[in-house]
Parts: C-alpha cells; structure tokens; sequence
C-alpha cells in the first residue's frame, strides 16, 4: 500500500506537532491510581506510523507508559475475532453512555448492559468473553494480542498491576453490579482481575502508533506483516473507537479531528486514518475528561496539517 504522504512531510509534520504539545500547559496527571501520580508530568511524545510501514518520531516516543484503557481496543479485536462482532455487539453493546468511563449508573439505566466496550463496565464484560478454561490463559491471549499489535513483545508492568489492583475498589462493584445482571459471563472478580492486567501493560509512543497503524492496515501489522486481526472486524472497532473513544469528550473529538481515537489514563492517545496512518501521542497531564492534553493538541496538528479529517472527504 502506497502513501500519498513523502517521508519530508511526515517527518517534518511530526517534529511541529511535538513543538506544539511540549508547550502547551495544563491538565494533571491521574492521581487516584499511585503509580500514575508519579509519573513525570514533563514528559512528552509523538509518533506517526504509516500503513506502508514507515515510522516518524519526536520527543519522549520511546519512553514506557502504562497503556491502561487503550488496552480495551486490544481486547475488543481478542473477543470479536474469537466469538465475532454480532455476538459481541448483543452481549455488550455499541453505543456512546454519554456518562463519564467509570458509570455506575449508566449500567443501570441501560438495565444491565454495559453498552459500550471501551468504558470500563463494558470492558470488564469484554474480558468475561476472553476465550481461555484459566485466568492466566485469558490473560496469556490478550498479552499475544496487544504484542501482535505492536510487533514485540510487551510485558505487564508489577508496579503498574499492584498499584491498580489495590485500588480498583468502584470497578469490583461494577464487575458485581454486572453479574447480578447477567452480563459478566465468567467469574466477576477473575474478570476484573484479567481487565485490571491488560491495562497494566507497559507501552511507547512508537508502539501505540504502530498498534494503530495495524488497525489503518485493515488487521495487518505494517512492520512484521503479520494478520493480525480479520481485516472484516477492522471497520468494527473504528467505530467503537469514534463513538466512546475519548469518553464523553469522543463528539468533540469527532467534531473537531474527524478521526477515530482511544485514550488512556497513563497519557496515552491513538488516532487513526483508515487506509493511512495512525498518529499516538503521550503526555501525563489529563484534562477533566480523562485525555491528555497534550496528546489532543499533538494529534490535532498531525490530523490537521494533513487533512486526515474523515468528513472532510
């Protein structure tokens, strides 16, 4: 696959968009998980990642963060190629809650139904649907998933898990409030544990631009052209990922870059053009909405300078 974008403006489009985003200031980072506290708040990364396999960088793009909710993009492609994107869409659902990630009371209005796997109710719901007779084999399959995506192999981060395990007290009573209704379909607690792992994974700004990249190649990994999803199932996690990507700041995200994202706690943004590219960036400090701040302003100027808005046609 060809790229309509020279290796000059890509490069050059990619140091620009750092400039912008290391100035740019506000927002904090995520306090109500230890390690995440700690972070440097200084820290900032860009990187874009082309579907025919080339990479441009700046800034703090090889540093390691923790992928938290990006990590429910992975295990989203995990179920949807092992029990297909029907199933999943009857047992969890497919639209915006319009409520912050951690909603408790978006279940219950939905009776039960966690709506939307990319919030943390429907990714609990997500991870019960894991193929596997052990936790450690769910568990063992996402990994493989996640380290596909990114084309080595990634590791759960010790301090990362333990720091999330001992806090994800509202998610234990989502994973209960799921069961009761029907709709955690393993163990509630062995879900929450497999959820709370997956997000505990240590990534780069390289590798969450080369995991887009995969998705922009239609389920093929640009750098190990390995088929890593079925390129059918590509469309669906898009459009997840355009309607509760960014929370409930997904529609002005859609209004203002037009392309689908997925951000996380640990700093983490992953915007993608279809058949292009995918842009990620990384900076600690998140506005009121979860998103980092930075990352917004690094992919908007990526998506900008070259037009990648999907409604711009």
């Amino acid at each position: 696959m060809s790229s309509p974008y020279t290796t000059e403006l890509l490069t050059d489009t990619v140091k620009q968009a750092h400039e912008k985003a290391r100035n740019q200031t506000g927002g904090e980072n995520a306090s109500y998980i230890p390690y995440l506290a700690s972070v440097d708040e200084d820290l900032c990364g860009v990187a874009i990642a082309t579907a025919d396999g080339r990479l441009f960088e700046a800034g703090d793009s090889r540093y390691e963060f923790a992928i938290e909710s990006i990590s429910k993009v992975f295990t989203l492609a995990t179920v949807m190629d092992s029990i297909g994107s029907e199933a999943l869409r009857e047992k969890v659902g497919a639209n915006p809650t319009g409520m912050p990630f951690n909603s408790v009371i978006a279940v219950e209005l939905a009776k039960g139904k966690p709506m939307s796997p990319l919030v943390n109710a429907g990714a609990i719901a997500t991870a019960s649907l894991v193929p596997g007779d052990t936790a450690d084999e769910r568990w063992d399959r996402i990994l493989k998933t996640q380290s596909a995506f990114a084309g080595r192999q990634l590791s759960l981060s010790e301090e990362v898990n333990l720091s999330e395990q001992t806090t994800n007290f509202h998610n234990r009573a989502i994973a209960w409030l799921l069961y009761s209704a029907g709709t955690c379909y393993s163990d509630p607690m062995e879900a929450l544990d497999i959820y709370t792992r997956q997000c505990s994974t240590l990534i780069t700004a390289v590798d969450l631009a080369i995991m887009g990249a995969t998705l922009a190649n239609h389920g093929v990994n640009p750098a190990t052209q390995e088929q890593v999803l079925h390129p059918d199932n590509t469309a669906h996690i898009l459009a997840e990922m355009m309607m509760e990507g960014l929370y409930t700041a997904s529609g002005d995200f859609a209004y203002t870059v037009g392309l689908p994202g997925k951000s996380g706690v640990g700093g983490g943004l992953l915007a993608i053009a279809p058949g292009k590219l995918a842009i990620a960036g990384f900076a600690p400090p998140l506005d009121g909405n979860g998103n980092s701040v930075r990352g917004q302003v690094a992919v908007r100027a990526v998506a900008k300078r070259l037009r990648l808005n999907l409604f711009q046609g």
